[in-house]
Parts: C-alpha cells; structure tokens; sequence
C-alpha cells in the first residue's frame, strides 16, 4: 500500500503543474469578474473623441483592444508592404496600434512623423520606415513618453490603473493595453498578444512593469493627432 502512494504522489504533482500551466495559458478555470465599480473606484473618461462616433477616446480604445483579443490573431513577426498585417496575424504592438484605429488614430503615420521630426529621440532608427518602425516596442515607448502621460507602476495604487490605459513590460519586451476587468485584489487585467491563448489575462502581478501611460489627444498640438484613413 505504501509503494503505491509513493508511486501516486509524482504523478499528482505532474498533474497538478499541468492543470496550473493549463490555467496559466489557456485560463480553463472560471474566475470572479470585477469592475472598477467593485472598488469604488471612479472611471476616469477622455475629453475627446477623436473619431466623432459619440465614444470617448478611453473607451474606444478599450474597445480596439478588446476587438483584437477576441480575434485572437496568429503570432507572427514579419514586415509587410504597407505595415499592417492580415487581421489574423499579429504581435503585441499590432493590438496597440488597432485599439488607436479603433479610437480614428493611425499609430503608423503618428509614430513615423515623430520619427522624422524628432530624430534625435530615436538615435537606433538609422533610416525611418513607415512600415515597421510603429511596430516596435522600443518606439513606441519613445512615442508615449513624449506625447502620453505618465502614470504609477505600482500595481498596488488600483486607482490609478483605467481602463485604455498603455503598458510597457521587461524593459521594451512586450506592450498591451489595461482591461476594464479586474482581480481580486483591483488589479487590471492587460489586454496584450504574447501569442497565449487568452489574451485578456490577470497578467500584471507576473509581470515586470515598466512604463506606463495615459494617451490624452487634448495635450496634443492639432497637427499632430493623424486620422486613420479607412481604404
């Protein structure tokens, strides 16, 4: 009796680190949802709404991030004509900029203008290129520096994390976009393509922040917010 239990006890351990690498990735168990109503606190809103369709700027955004998340597009890294892969291919800036098209902003000609007006901030770009310089995580961290507002890091400091909001993880690794779902504990659920399969996730408490903003087009010189342009 004794030699069987010992024989059970490494494969309840292997099945056990299965079923946590399973909800880790696929996220199979079902969990509370909360809002940031549950901690009271307040739902901070945009004063614009760039694309005039009677959304403000936070919530479409949300919304963007939320579109390509359900989608759930391949992970596939290449360079494309043009610099927009098929709808069903993408990294994790791919969500970025399709959560700012969603708001009427096109991210590629915003980014590849600042490229060009502001060389100096870019030193490791030797020659711009439309079409994938938006894709980078490295820019777009120059990008939001310049032209977003900074915010905590602390994931502790609920409040401060709203929905739309842009975070950048491991030192320009990764970028995804805060949720309007929440844990437990208040803290958002990031909205991000890492080619896992549930691409809204509880993913800040494993992750290494580091930079974090709140894209506000009302701080921004007119020519400088560029519009989407539907084909």
């Amino acid at each position: 009796m004794k030699k069987k239990l010992w024989w059970m006890l490494p494969l309840a351990a292997v099945l056990i680190l299965l079923l946590w690498l399973a909800e880790s990735w696929f996220g199979i168990l079902p969990k509370p949802r909360y809002t940031a109503e549950d901690f009271n606190i307040q739902t901070v809103k945009s004063t614009v709404d760039f694309d005039a369709d009677g959304i403000e700027d936070y919530a479409d955004l949300l919304a963007g991030a939320k579109a390509d998340a359900k989608n759930r597009p391949r992970y596939h890294s290449a360079y494309y004509q043009g610099g927009y892969p098929p709808e069903n291919e993408g990294v994790c800036t791919d969500l970025v900029w399709r959560a700012f098209k969603e708001a009427g902003y096109s991210l590629r000609e915003m980014v590849d203008a600042d490229v060009r007006k502001r060389p100096e901030a870019y030193p490791h770009i030797e020659k711009p290129d439309a079409n994938i310089d938006f894709r980078r995580v490295t820019n777009l961290h120059i990008f939001f520096e310049h032209y977003a507002k900074a915010q905590t890091t602390d994931i502790d400091a609920i409040a401060e994390w709203q929905a739309g909001d842009i975070v950048i993880f491991g030192r320009d690794k990764h970028i995804g976009i805060v949720s309007d779902r929440r844990n437990a504990k208040g803290q958002p659920y990031i909205l991000h393509n890492g080619g896992q399969f549930q691409r809204e996730e509880d993913y800040l408490p494993r992750a290494s922040v580091t930079a974090h903003y709140r894209f506000d087009a009302s701080a921004l010189p007119f020519e400088e917010a560029i519009a989407f342009k539907k084909s």
